[in-house]
């Protein structure tokens, strides 16, 4: 079923989405890494512990769709969950890059929901 969604969208669809899954990755690696450079990391810890699932996740999810494997479209659910969760907690941070990733992480999830519902163009 993944393959049939996948290859239905255009090529600029998925290179769309390929960019946010890797822009969502790296951004929530700047965060991870800024957060430890923070006063209190106590506070961040949650923070940082999805940062660091969000990041492994986002760029399994872009080697998948690359390769239009079965198991793309599953793994992109997985991805959109995780990106959500990612951006809900650094919302609750009053760091710029907490904002950015939070950011990030809704774009990349509102591109994974996209493609999943066959939404891309």
């Amino acid at each position: 079923m993944a393959i049939q969604i996948l290859s239905r969208n255009t090529k600029l669809a998925n290179k769309e989405l390929l960019q946010k899954l890797i822009e969502c990755a790296l951004t929530c690696e700047e965060c991870e890494a800024a957060c430890l450079n923070e006063e209190n990391i106590t506070l961040l810890a949650r923070c940082i512990e999805l940062d660091r699932d969000c990041a492994d996740i986002c760029l399994q999810a872009s080697r998948l769709v690359q390769r239009d494997s079965e198991i793309a479209e599953e793994y992109l659910t997985v991805c959109e969950q995780i990106c959500r969760m990612c951006a809900e907690e650094c919302n609750k941070h009053n760091h710029e890059h907490c904002k950015a990733c939070a950011d990030a992480c809704l774009a990349c999830a509102d591109a994974c929901r996209a493609l999943i519902a066959g939404e891309a163009s």
